[in-house]
C-alpha cells in the first residue's frame, strides 16, 4: 500500500488530496472521489499531478503540508 500526494489545479484554485491505494491508478481514482465527497459541486479539475508517493510500511507514513507549496508557477 502506498500513501499519495496529489496537486489539483483548476481555474480557480489549486489544492492537496492525498489518499492511499495498492495502485497509480487507484490512487487516480480516489482523487476524483474525494473531490467529489468534499466539494458540493465538483470543481472543474484542469490538471491531477502526482506530486508525492510514499511506501506504507510498518506503523504507517505521513506527508508534512507546509505552508501552501506547488508545482505550478503562479
Amino acid at each position: 500500500m502506498n500513501l499519495y500526494r496529489f496537486e489539483v489545479t483548476t481555474r480557480v484554485f489549486v489544492t492537496i488530496v492525498v489518499v492511499a491505494a495498492e495502485s497509480d491508478e487507484l490512487a487516480f481514482d480516489l482523487v476524483e472521489i474525494e473531490l467529489e465527497k468534499y466539494f458540493l459541486k465538483k470543481p472543474d479539475v484542469v490538471d491531477i499531478s502526482l506530486y508525492e508517493k510514499r511506501r506504507i510500511r510498518g506503523s504507517g507514513a505521513g506527508f508534512v503540508l507546509h505552508e501552501q507549496e506547488t508545482i505550478i508557477k503562479s
